[in-house]
């Protein structure tokens, strides 16, 4: 690797992190303002090691087809659509943008990084059936969700996805949901794409560096401290912005920098496996991503789930995950990154996500403790003809879950992301997890809006060139919605 050249003149735009955030805001700025000088740092061998690395995540396109916990059931029993409704909209953004990268040219066959696979929910027991109906009649006439199906016929069940079924007691109420055009999305490769597009338009990108440290300069620019991992002296780039995308190393990072915007933010690390199969014979006979429900005090990462991956053409079956604790914040990370994120200012509101999280405290014990033979129960339990012969597990990725202060509680955990920006737009960075990925491109849009305002009014109609449904709801459209649907469909080669 080259040296990075000493702060001098700035450079417009420095990155931090190689994954899917970096990539899908610096694909934006290099298409809106082609002008503009872009260096991006990534402290590993290569981009997308962590999170965005298909085998770290599930890759599931969150569009909210499968997930339950978007849907909670409320204590009078009603189920309510708007959170899953929303994150589905965005979901749709993120799907328009790729479809026009793939047609413009500007990057490479959709079935590289994103390939059709069934979303279906699969439940048991009176209760649990009782909400995926009411559930299933809340979402059945939402466009977003149109062509969702219901079942509680188990021979229904097993013509979608047979392993559920095999093996199974007769006389055990179940009940599933399943929607043809979801997906299954490698985000990795997709990174990928997007750093070869950024750096074929001039952007520097430097694998092995690592960023020590932020200081903000009178000019109102940024210092950006930067260190080559083999051989190589400290050194330092001037930006006029800075977009810290280091996934769980974010937090750290926008500490150093001293913005009063992140005073009161902590990270509480989940990390987890997955079981994984490569058996060609076991994976042909799942063709889906098959969600249940959370155990009670688990969080919304935690929930059960048995999907097919696509990973450089060829497919392989992950369930999990199976929820632990490392003080990490990231896979790759250090053991200090927990108690070195801890300030006076934040620590109120983590003791008071301790004493009102007793529940997942609990859970993440329990999953500490279990054996191998107990996790091999859980996935008999959704595939009940499981062999352990053809399992093994695996290490899935790094969450970070955002604790932040709360007027009322002291502080709350919050199970999604949160941008955080300086008040002159000069900085912003991205903590914790999913749906994440598969919303970046509305969360990058979000940091476009509150980082370049003046900007950002000359770029809307060029983004609305490439997102056609950009500020408006696809919902509100039942006709508007299909159209949509169908032309990213042909575009990303999937299932309509």
């Amino acid at each position: 690797m080259g040296s990075v050249s000493a702060a001098g003149k700035p450079v417009d735009v420095v990155l931090i992190g190689g994954g899917i955030m970096s990539a899908t805001l610096g694909t934006f700025l290099s298409i809106l303002q082609p002008d503009w000088k872009i260096r991006i740092f990534e402290r590993l061998g290569d981009v997308a090691g962590e999170s965005s690395d298909p085998w770290n995540n599930a890759g599931t396109g969150h569009a909210a087809l499968c997930e339950l916990n978007y849907m909670p059931e409320m204590p009078d029993g009603t189920v309510e659509a708007s959170k899953a409704v929303a994150i589905n909209e965005q979901f749709q953004l993120s799907r328009q943008f790729w479809s026009f990268l793939v047609e413009n040219g500007d990057i490479p066959d959709p079935s590289t990084f994103i390939n059709s696979a069934p979303h279906m929910t699969f439940v048991r027991g009176e209760k649990n059936v009782e909400y995926l109906r009411k559930r299933f009649e809340v979402l059945r006439d939402e466009p977003l969700f149109e062509g969702i199906g219901y079942t509680e016929d188990p021979s229904v069940i097993y013509e979608w996805a047979p392993t559920l079924m095999r093996g199974r007691q007769k006389n055990e109420a179940v009940a599933a949901t399943r929607v043809a055009a979801g997906t299954d999305v490698d985000f990795g490769a997709l990174s990928r794409h997007l750093f070869d597009f950024l750096t074929s338009r001039g952007a520097s990108l430097k694998t092995e560096h690592s960023v020590s440290n932020l200081r903000r300069q009178k000019d109102g620019t940024w210092n950006v401290s930067v260190k080559e991992l083999v051989g190589s002296t400290p050194t330092t780039v001037n930006a006029r912005f800075v977009f810290v995308g280091a996934g769980g190393g974010a937090l750290h990072l926008l500490q150093k920098s001293g913005i009063p915007e992140i005073r009161g933010f902590g990270g509480f690390p989940i990390s987890g496996q997955f079981y994984r199969t490569d058996n060609p014979a076991v994976v042909a006979e799942h063709r889906a991503k098959v969600y249940g429900k959370a155990a009670v005090g688990a969080p919304p990462m935690s929930v059960p789930h048995l999907d097919t991956r696509v990973v450089d053409g060829e497919a392989s079956l992950l369930f999990g995950p199976y929820a632990g604790f490392s003080p990490k914040f990231l896979k790759k990370g250090s053991w200090l990154d927990l108690p070195g994120s801890i300030r006076a200012h934040n620590l109120g509101p983590m003791l008071a996500v301790a004493r009102d999280n007793t529940d997942l405290i609990k859970y993440l014990v329990g999953e500490l403790l279990a054996g191998k033979k107990k996790k091999f129960a859980a996935l008999q339990e959704f595939m009940p003809t499981a062999k352990p012969e053809d399992w093994y597990l695996i290490t899935a990725g790094q969450r970070v879950q955002v604790m932040k202060k709360d007027s009322k509680r002291g502080g709350v955990l919050q199970f999604g992301t949160e941008v955080i920006a300086s008040s002159d737009g000069s900085i912003a960075g991205l903590l914790g997890a999913s749906p994440g990925a598969s919303t970046a491109v509305p969360i990058m849009l979000d940091v476009l809006e509150r980082c370049f305002p003046d900007d950002y009014v000359r770029w809307v109609p060029k983004i609305r060139s490439m997102i056609p449904s950009f500020g408006t709801r696809l919902t509100d459209s039942p006709a508007t919605a299909r159209k949509v649907l169908k032309s990213t469909a042909q575009a990303l080669h999937l299932a309509s």
